[in-house]
């Protein structure tokens, strides 16, 4: 049975409200799709009786599991593998020299879904700058998603996920074979940390960041949106500070706090100077 119009307004509101993702009616079926194993894992005979109590209800746990449940958490090991190769060619080595007296380095996945990306990062670190051993470095790896963020802190992949970009000698030499999956080991594990946190509320205290990887994040929100977050953004950036956005993202239009610097095969913006 197809979600009633009025159902899916009052889901689409949530939604919005709470994550700025937009839902529009030609994505009923996605919402349907996402819902109803929800529905059925709570308890609930059908998608409108999950929503009938939702409604009845003010904003509670199974608000928040909703709301997750229409984030879009596609990510994979070296996705995209260009931005990771500016990274290790370019962007690294620019940021050790700048910080080469205070001796940190802090980087920022604000958009972390099951946890690849940083432990990408940190792969990268250690197999090209192993003079970071010695320094304090930092990667944050933040998500609106309790679930994602406990999936994180775990470090735990199975098979397919392994083989999605992730080198095999890579695999073996940071990855411990748990049973069916494959646990991240500790020295990989040592500078990664995670928390909650969503792009649409109050940031609370960050740290000054040197680079911030904000990939495939933006195209879900509406253009004030946009503009929002990226002048939060650069509020918490060093003053050379990096930003990678994914390949269909821009800060055109939106602000002219950001300059794009052209690598190889990889783009992404520094704070103007």
């Amino acid at each position: 049975m197809a979600l009633s119009p009025v159902d899916f307004q009052f889901v689409s509101q949530l939604v919005r409200q709470r994550s700025a993702i937009v839902l529009e009616p030609e994505k009923a079926y996605l919402l349907e799709a996402r819902l109803t194993p929800l529905a059925r894992t709570e308890g609930f005979g059908s998608l409108e009786a999950l929503i009938a109590q939702m409604r009845a209800q003010p904003f509670n746990g199974l608000h928040r599991k909703v709301v997750e449940a229409m984030t879009t958490n596609e990510t994979s090991f070296y996705r995209d593998v260009h931005p990771f190769d500016a990274l290790r060619t370019v962007v690294v080595p620019e940021v050790l020299e700048r910080r080469r007296a205070a001796r940190t380095l802090t980087i920022w996945c604000a958009a972390s879904s099951s946890g690849q990306e940083p432990y990408t990062i940190a792969m990268t670190l250690l197999e090209h700058f192993p003079q970071l051993t010695s320094w304090q470095v930092t990667i944050l790896g933040t998500d609106l998603s309790a679930e994602m963020v406990a999936r994180c802190k775990q470090g735990k992949y199975g098979q397919i996920e392994v083989n999605r970009g992730l080198p095999a000698a890579l695999l073996v030499k940071y990855f411990e074979k748990r049973g069916m999956e494959w646990q991240v080991r500790p020295e990989l594990q040592r500078w990664c940390h995670f928390r909650e946190l969503n792009l649409i509320e109050p940031w609370g205290t960050l740290p000054p960041m040197d680079v911030v990887f904000m990939r495939n994040v933006l195209i879900y929100f509406d253009v004030e949106t946009k503009k929002a977050i990226l002048a939060n953004a650069r509020k918490v950036m060093q003053p050379c500070g990096y930003l990678f956005l994914g390949g269909a993202e821009t800060t055109i239009n939106l602000g002219d706090t950001f300059e794009r610097v052209q690598f190889d095969k990889a783009g992404c913006y520094r704070l103007k100077r």
